[in-house]
């Protein structure tokens, strides 16, 4: 086995009356993979930011080649060969993707107005492309790509830069299945060139699948090293949270009511990106039923059709065709305010872009949906809405110093919580979640997952989509398969795996 080329031992990390970081160890060897999993907050990011040289340690030393460092500065860590990938993509759409390769770098023709070599600028490039399997140029402008393949642009501008070690911050985030595939294979390929990854994320079956270790972080301790042979799931959950892995999930706790809300061959109106409209689906359409009591999952490909569908039931995009009916009375719903009139709310699939307005407080995002009822002859009324956010951050425990943060500052976990929070001081009868756990550590996967069962239990109907297989099969007490804009077949709890639920997504009748 080679020796490391970067060790951090004994570091620490304190913060005004906080300690973030206690006696941590990690070595890096040439051609490896490390996964660094833990709960928001157990010191991965403050663990990270050293490494690149963003904060100073205050204790602990770093061996780089050998040399002994009391901390690293971000020219050093360049120096080094450590890069980056973080989760929010650091690069210009109006660029090529060979000008974000080599942007302040790029090579210049001779003469008096120095101008950019493009065909130079292609050809340094194209290698580093291809070394990553890139199906895209490297005259390809990054406007047009796709994210997975504006995180190989990251990649490839790292390696550039003759990069030893990769850190990628969450790269599988908002990838597709297929997509996170194609990283995967580039994290092996990277591997295989000698180049180290670090790899810090949420999603535990893919550390599974890429890591060769595993450090496992909690309250600012590494309280277990996997080796290979160790690293599975229910064991990194284990010594994350204290839990095994069967506490994430509830059994429904009531039999299920009459259904809330059916849909009948619906069918909702697609819009491309030129921003025309089409019908989209099979000639089925969807047909479905929520009974109150009960959490139906909705599985499927992406582009089976499963988005469109909440977007509908939410008045986002129009109803082409079919019915829907409400405690079984037909309902017009043209508009979000339609939806949220009746009862219905959807927490979306990206709640930055769609569920939350991050400059605004923790406080102002709880009673935006529902201003009149915090105003007297059209005036707001302050004490109002703070006693209501208040009572929302008991119930949900959202950790934030203050309900006049800014809901941007807080994790992925609390963001979340405070989409929930302002459709729950609304009485919900249907809850429509996209994606409910993207972005979220094991523990506050546990929490929401008790917080939609506590509701169920409560008579809300709960519609939840999802591309994470473990969180359908282990959430759902049944599941409808989307293929093509329709249903392609229900299964009960009982007969729930990955096999059958794929076997209906991909549109072969189930075994």
């Amino acid at each position: 086995m080679t020796a490391p080329f970067l060790q951090m031992m004994a570091i620490s990390k304190d913060y005004p009356g906080v300690r973030a970081l206690s006696d941590m160890q990690l070595s890096v060897r040439a051609g490896e993979v490390i996964g660094i999993v833990g709960e928001n907050g157990a010191g991965k990011s403050t663990l990270m930011k050293i490494l690149g040289g963003v904060v100073a340690p205050t204790a602990g030393t770093i061996l780089l080649d050998g040399s002994v460092l009391p901390r690293l500065t971000v020219a050093a860590a360049m120096r080094g060969g450590i890069a980056f990938v973080h989760q929010e993509l650091n690069l210009f759409d109006n660029l090529t993707a060979a000008a974000n390769i080599l942007i302040g770098r790029e090579p210049v023709r001779f003469g008096p107005l120095r101008l950019v070599d493009r065909a130079a600028l292609d050809r340094l490039a194209a290698p580093l492309l291809a070394q990553l399997g890139a199906d895209f140029g490297a005259d390809a402008p990054v406007a047009g790509l796709s994210l997975a393949q504006k995180q190989l642009v990251e990649i490839a501008k790292a390696l550039s830069l003759r990069a030893r070690l990769v850190i990628m911050d969450e790269p599988t985030s908002s990838l597709t299945a297929s997509e996170t595939e194609r990283l995967l294979a580039v994290v092996a390929r990277l591997k295989a060139d000698g180049v180290s990854v670090i790899l810090i994320s949420h999603r535990l079956a893919e550390i599974e699948r890429a890591a060769d270790r595993v450090l496992v972080l909690r309250d600012g301790r590494c309280v277990a090293e996997l080796d290979r042979a160790e690293v599975r799931a229910e064991t990194m959950i284990r010594h994350m949270i204290g839990r095994d892995l069967q506490t994430l999930y509830e059994p429904p706790a009531a039999p299920a009511g009459p259904p809330v809300l059916e849909v009948r061959d619906a069918r909702p109106h697609h819009t491309s990106r030129s921003g025309a409209t089409r019908r989209g689906g099979s000639p089925g359409g969807v047909t479905l039923a929520l009974p109150a009591g009960r959490i139906l999952g909705l599985a499927g490909l992406v582009g089976s059709g499963r988005s469109e569908l909440a977007r509908t039931l939410f008045g986002i995009e129009p109803l082409a065709a079919g019915e829907i009916r409400l405690e079984g009375a037909p309902v017009s719903i043209r508009s979000p305010r339609d939806a949220i009139a009746r009862g219905i709310y959807l927490v979306p699939e990206d709640r930055k872009r769609w569920g939350l307005v991050l400059p605004f407080s923790v406080r102002d995002n709880v009673t935006l949906p529902d201003l009149a009822a915090h105003a007297r002859h059209g005036l707001l009324r302050p004490a109002s809405e703070q006693a209501c956010a208040v009572r929302q951050q008991h119930s949900l425990d959202i950790r934030t110093a203050s309900l006049q943060v800014a809901v941007g500052s807080l994790s992925g976990g609390n963001q979340q919580k405070v989409v929930l929070a302002k459709w729950l001081a609304m009485a919900p009868r249907v809850l429509i979640f996209d994606e409910p756990t993207r972005g979220v550590d094991v523990g506050a996967k546990r929490e929401i997952y008790l917080l939609m069962r506590a509701l169920a239990d409560r008579g809300v109907a709960i519609l939840m989509i999802s591309s994470d297989m473990e969180e359908i099969i282990g959430v759902s007490d049944r599941v409808a398969v989307m293929h093509e804009g329709a249903i392609a077949g229900f299964l009960e709890r009982d007969e729930l795996s990955e096999a059958s639920i794929l076997s209906l997504a991909v549109g072969r009748l189930a075994a």
